[in-house]
């Protein structure tokens, strides 16, 4: 494995308090970095910090709550960071959950809903933080998006609508931010293990059906040709990838983490 050392670096991670946020901040520690992550929910991101804690007890380590829609809630994290640690070169940018509806009950409100959430949960703390990017030696922002920005599902319309979209948005802001040095890229999930899906599977399991059986069953019926969700530490070492300068001669990308799922070349 391809060892590198983030000492004196700063990663910051939306949506860090849980899954594959929270996965990608045990990489960027476990390499050195300092580390600041933020949540919308209080008691996960308590847990969150007291887990990554016991794990790294003299690591740097920031936990912020914080609304990524809330203008002013993101102002503040980055003002925390930047009050902490004084820098940041890396930005991951995790948020947002699938929304399952076609176009026919899909209302006006939901339709804005899922347009804002997807969109400025990328816009806001790129915003907030491009300046501390600017002045870093090797400045990278990754976002998080899904497979759907490519290959849309009709049960998710407005989240696939939304995702190609972002995908869209992260191409152009590599090229506008390229003569800057900040590198943008993003990962393209597929199903990956998450809370959302815990409790679909505490809701629809057959009795004395287990979560490994039922996943397995679910990964069948939805064709993925590894037979399984992804893990969230998955998505994480990709994301790990591109925002190192293990990806150094790498913008405007994706990476895919889906398990085979996609149909496309």
């Amino acid at each position: 494995m391809i060892q590198i050392d983030l000492t004196g670096q700063v990663a910051v991670v939306t949506g860090g308090s849980s899954g594959i946020g929270l996965a990608t901040a045990e990489l960027f520690l476990r390499a050195g970095a300092s580390v600041a992550i933020c949540g919308r929910n209080a008691e996960r991101l308590n847990a969150a910090q007291t887990s990554l804690t016991a794990q790294f007890p003299q690591a740097p380590l920031l936990a912020a709550r914080c609304d990524v829609l809330d203008a002013d809630d993101v102002a503040a994290f980055a003002a925390q960071v930047a009050e902490r640690f004084g820098r940041t070169d890396m930005l991951v940018n995790n948020a947002g959950q699938g929304r399952v509806s076609t176009f026919a009950d899909t209302t006006d409100d939901a339709w804005r809903e899922e347009l804002e959430l997807k969109y400025f949960s990328l816009i806001r703390p790129t915003r907030a933080f491009l300046p501390m990017l600017r002045d870093a030696e090797a400045p990278s922002i990754v976002c998080v998006n899904s497979l759907l920005a490519l290959q849309p599902e009709p049960h998710m319309v407005a989240t696939s609508s939304a995702r190609a979209g972002t995908l869209s948005l992260v191409k152009s802001l590599a090229s506008e931010l390229a003569p800057q040095r900040i590198r943008v890229n993003s990962i393209l999930i597929g199903i990956v293990e998450s809370g959302q899906w815990r409790r679909r599977f505490a809701e629809q399991a057959a009795p004395g059906q287990n979560w490994e059986d039922w996943t397995a069953e679910l990964a069948r019926k939805k064709n993925i040709p590894l037979g399984r969700f992804g893990r969230p530490e998955e998505a994480a070492q990709a994301l790990f990838y591109l925002a190192t300068n293990l990806s150094s001669y790498t913008t405007g990308s994706h990476i895919d983490v889906s398990g085979g799922v996609a149909r496309h070349v």
